[in-house]
């Protein structure tokens, strides 16, 4: 099952109007002061350093004029302020978005996510999420934690992610995640010749030096990884990985580390040499848990999407 939709709708049940332009006089007291510092006295409310982006942007205006943060002021202006909205607040609203729903009852939906799709809104990624999508599909999840969302996927990794429906199933759900009886299958691509299986046990935390980027780290967080070879091809091997814990990037990171990084991963893979490949080869490919409410272990699996199919069939041919 799935839900489509064209162009974007955004709505929220509890989303606030429009922050309305403020009105207000400079004191007498500021004169003299730089326009940024009387500013950030008299709407004690907002960062100065916000106060500075709207004076920039022309949100900010003294008589009419907009000053730069460093002129100074002479008292007895009027200031209109229209303040911008946070984009962490409209951040939760409905998006109507392409999602595919594998499965879905009144408990829980379990989503086959496509590659460039990010999962919660962040950093530069706002709108356009899966969470926003979850909240135009099922529009009761803007009452739960985080939509109902309880683990991720990279944005340009595909594949079964779980989101629960209610607040008892989410707890339910974050509980066999801390307890690792969630079981969770990924197939990649990766380069080099994997000769047998094994395990990647290693600590994963942030890298020293680059802050956005994970590493196996001393003192990180305990990190588990399982991997097995499925096909050989000439310089690449297609690799199952199962999860025992659930680390930002874990699949990424240990499997560089052991030396086999995944196909196309442009921040872990080093100056690795063709295949090209537009993201990491890595899907999520299968899902078991215990269902929350009848207790009973369900599993769900999701076909690789076509570009990584694609990419497999070409590496068999060469």
């Amino acid at each position: 099952m799935s839900t489509t939709g064209n162009s974007p709708k955004n709505y929220s049940p509890n989303a606030p109007a429009t922050p309305p332009t403020v009105s207000a006089v400079v004191p007498a007291a500021y004169a003299g002061h730089r326009s940024d510092y009387a500013l950030a006295q008299m709407f004690p409310e907002h960062s100065r350093s916000r106060l500075c982006a709207w004076l920039k942007a022309g949100r900010i205006t003294l008589n009419g004029l907009s000053p730069a943060p460093k002129d100074k002021v002479r008292g007895g202006e009027t200031v209109l302020l229209t303040p911008q909205p946070d984009p962490q607040v409209s951040a939760f609203r409905a998006q109507d978005i392409p999602i595919d729903v594998l499965f879905e009852d009144q408990h829980l939906i379990i989503i086959n996510k496509p590659a460039g799709l990010v999962v919660h809104p962040g950093s530069g990624n706002w709108q356009g999420t899966l969470l926003n999508a979850l909240l135009q599909h099922a529009p009761q999840l803007a009452h739960i934690p985080r939509a109902g969302i309880v683990h991720r996927l990279d944005k340009d990794t595909s594949g079964l992610l779980v989101v629960a429906k209610t607040l008892a199933a989410q707890t339910a759900l974050v509980r066999q995640l801390q307890a690792h009886s969630v079981t969770r299958e990924y197939i990649a691509v990766v380069h080099g010749l994997v000769a047998r299986e094994g395990h990647v046990q290693a600590p994963i935390g942030r890298h020293k030096t680059q802050r956005t980027k994970m590493a196996v780290v001393p003192g990180g967080k305990p990190a588990l990884t399982h991997y097995e070879p499925v096909a050989h091809f000439e310089s690449t091997t297609q690799v199952r990985c199962r999860l025992k814990t659930g680390r930002t990037h874990q699949i990424r990171v240990h499997m560089a580390h052991i030396g086999h990084p995944l196909v196309g991963d442009a921040v872990y893979g080093g100056n690795r040499k063709p295949p090209a490949f537009a993201r990491q080869a890595l899907h999520a490919h299968t899902l078991q848990l215990q269902h929350p409410a009848t207790r009973r272990r369900r599993a769900w699996s999701a076909a690789l999407p076509a570009d990584m199919q694609t990419l497999i069939a070409t590496l068999k041919n060469t």
